[in-house]
């Protein structure tokens, strides 16, 4: 039976983008079929490449994974030869995305109004920190930065006030979920109209309409809210709990699970208490339920509780490692640790994909390039340059390619 044909096939982007933000959008554009084209400068490529330990062989993990699928391409961007180059790819693309500071592609000659006369088919987006317009928009960001100032970190961390920051880079990987959105809804819309348009993506904004909960409680009441450790701020009890030998999350959102959560607790008398019979009493009286809680699931472990909770419908689960994650059957069985191999790194673990099409599913493609390893394949499929033309302008040091 033929494979069937992945979702995005035959859409062409071209990856401007470093670090984190840009790279988990066109890693996400690769596992599931569009052609990406990597351009990285040769002085070291993208800032990830170094971002270690650890390394599988000379290659850091986390560019491994967020970059397999790709294909390699190394132009130096300072030679005028360079950026025509650019030029005549981004005539051959449908996407172009990119997280330079704002302006700096202006500056090169390849930004969106450059462009678009030349292709105006090409959805370009860029990501930022703060947007390409306003008072912020030529401030520094990384993903810690714009967790400060989004307001995440005011809310994220310990009950006594301590500010914690979120365990991974949600700034980062919340823009770069969003570019994704973005420019499919631009290309949904180049169907109908024939053109392109301009994709406007900061993590500021990213962060914010992903806390519109936190915000509209904020919004509607007015309190500004604080850090509440693992507890959620409209439901109780939502939590971390200690059991007697570790510790495990539980999740009560309905009366009717509460209904059930105080039978198997073996305290029928919460279920009605006049400080505890409704979420809104609950909330109030948080503080009082929570230590009552704390006191009852320390006598059991953790399993035990899960078992119980479980057989009644409560939402459960033990607070999990990395490594309990990994080997978990459930992972295994969504495919979500695949094995790549790589010229250099050798076999490798990455993450899987994380949306299961029933039709037309997506996969983890080869490993990630080395630096410039596809610089002369891409330039003599895209650009019909034959081999002395590439020989050349490597010899003149306008592109760079790895041997392989």
């Amino acid at each position: 039976m033929e494979a069937p044909t992945p979702p995005l096939h035959g859409i062409r982007v071209l990856d401007f983008s470093h670090a984190l933000a840009g790279p988990y959008c066109t890693l996400l554009f690769a596992d599931y079929g569009a052609e990406v084209y990597k351009l990285e400068s040769a002085d070291g490529g993208d800032m990830g490449r170094g971002w270690g330990p650890p390394f599988a062989g000379d290659q850091a993990s986390f560019f491994l994974g967020l970059n397999r699928g790709k294909r390699g391409i190394s132009i130096n961007l300072k030679r005028p030869e360079g950026i025509d180059l650019c030029l005549r790819l981004i005539d051959r693309m449908d996407v172009l995305i990119e997280n330079f500071r704002p302006g700096t592609m202006d500056r090169l000659g390849l930004g969106y109004e450059a462009v678009r006369r030349r292709n105006p088919r090409l959805v370009y987006c860029s990501i930022s920190g703060y947007g390409q317009a306003g008072p912020s928009r030529d401030e520094a960001a990384m993903d810690l930065i714009v967790q400060a100032s989004s307001g995440l970190l005011s809310i994220t961390g310990t009950e006594a006030g301590e500010v914690v920051r979120c365990g991974y880079s949600v700034a980062d990987v919340t823009a770069g979920l969003f570019a994704l959105i973005g420019v499919l809804m631009a290309l949904r819309s180049r169907d109908q109209s024939g053109r392109g348009q301009y994709v406007d993506v900061s993590m500021l904004d990213s962060m914010i309409s992903t806390m519109t909960s936190n915000y509209m409680g904020f919004l509607g009441s007015g309190i500004t809210p604080r850090p509440l450790g693992t507890s959620f701020a409209t439901v109780v009890p939502y939590r971390v709990f200690a059991g007697s030998d570790r510790t495990f999350a539980i999740a009560v959102g309905s009366e009717k699970l509460w209904s059930a959560f105080c039978g198997v607790l073996g305290r029928p008398d919460l279920e009605t208490h006049p400080d505890y019979a409704t979420n809104p009493l609950r909330v109030q009286h948080r503080p009082q339920l929570e230590q009552i809680l704390a006191n009852i699931f320390l006598e059991r472990p953790a399993g035990e509780w899960l078992e119980t909770l479980r057989s009644v419908g409560i939402p459960c689960s033990l607070v999990r490692n990395f490594a309990e994650v990994h080997e978990h059957p459930q992972t295994a069985f969504r495919a979500m640790f695949p094995l790549l191999d790589h010229p250099t790194a050798g076999p490798h673990r990455t993450t899987g994909t994380p949306v299961k099409l029933s039709e037309t599913p997506g996969h983890p493609g080869a490993g990630a390039p080395l630096l410039g390893e596809h610089t002369g394949d891409v330039l003599m499929q895209l650009l019909d340059l034959d081999t002395n033309a590439v020989q050349e302008l490597l010899a003149d040091g306008v592109i760079f390619s790895a041997p392989v």
